[in-house]
């Protein structure tokens, strides 16, 4: 179904909804089957796969650009595992011939300074991607964060590791994956500080404006770490969107609000969980949580009894 009607109009009855008929080459109106367009060039491949299998085997085109790659997957790559029938049934003599062109393969993808800064750099960013559980669309957010640093040349003299927990953490908050800033820390093996250093600076430099994070985030997480029921989730959002409309959450760390309205709820609910559960899966201390449960019971009315 195609739907544009800066583009396409019905001649006959006005509707901007069309159909694509590819097995008669043309495009028809939904509403009144007038036919549009004639002669459709179908853009998919000629052949048909009926299981995944064939559809591997059949596919003549590579696989997609993509910018976690420091030449962007347009190289070719060759396998250094030879575990195949047919490799071990190679003379000593052809192995040694593709082993060296495998090496030179692999220096010729990897030419200058530029392009071994940028391979270990991606290489770094997919191992902590890969612990921190984030999805695609991160990865690639924050590799185009880190070819944009490279290219403002602000990469010279500080740590690779650092710049590119950074990106992470920075594409996280774009993409509003809720990642705090310790456990990009714990998953790079780079300290905070560094991390915020590094973050604080690409800010300056390439990022006039970020969102900030949103306690609401990191519910969900914290109530599948705790095995909670979804009513606690529930409870705990509708706490959070009160405290944040009474201006109870600004200046408060996201993870610190989000744990207590979690503990609120629980309570709220006589649901068993303490305050040390709560705080070891959102790795904050109990005094926060105390602190946090506190404040929020002083603006917000509640009747709880622990």
């Amino acid at each position: 179904m195609l739907t544009d009607e800066t583009e396409f109009r019905c001649p006959e009855c006005g509707s901007t909804e069309f159909f694509r008929d590819y097995d008669r080459a043309e495009m028809a109106c939904a509403r009144c089957g007038l036919v549009i367009s004639e002669r459709l060039i179908d853009l998919g491949p000629e052949w048909r796969a009926f299981d995944s299998e064939q559809q591997g085997k059949r596919a003549r085109a590579g696989a997609p650009l993509t910018l976690t790659i420091h030449d962007k997957g347009l190289s070719t790559v060759i396998d250094w595992h030879g575990n195949s029938k047919a490799s071990k049934s190679m003379s000593p003599a052809k192995r040694m011939q593709i082993y060296k062109l495998k090496k030179w393969q692999q220096r010729s993808r990897v030419s200058n300074a530029f392009e071994r800064n940028l391979t270990h750099a991606l290489s770094e960013l997919d191992r902590i991607a890969s612990q921190l559980g984030l999805p695609r669309n991160v990865r690639e957010s924050a590799a185009v964060l880190y070819r944009r640093m490279m290219e403002a040349k602000i990469i010279r003299g500080r740590s690779i590791e650092s710049m590119v927990a950074a990106a992470i953490y920075a594409a996280c908050r774009q993409n509003r994956i809720p990642r705090t800033l310790d456990e990009v820390a714990q998953a790079s093996n780079i300290k905070k500080r560094e991390i915020g250093k590094s973050y604080r600076l690409l800010l300056r430099t390439l990022l006039a404006k970020i969102t900030p994070m949103v306690s609401i985030n990191f519910i969900p997480r914290l109530v599948n770490k705790l095995n909670l029921p979804h009513d606690v989730q529930r409870l705990a959002i509708t706490i959070l969107e009160k405290a944040r409309n009474m201006g109870l959450t600004s200046g408060r760390g996201p993870m610190g609000i989000a744990a207590a309205s979690i503990y609120i709820a629980c309570v709220l609910q006589h649901i068993k969980c303490t305050q040390r559960d709560i705080a070891a899966s959102a790795n904050v201390t109990e005094v926060t949580i105390r602190n946090r449960y506190q404040e929020l019971m002083r603006k917000i009315e509640f009747i709880v009894t622990i």
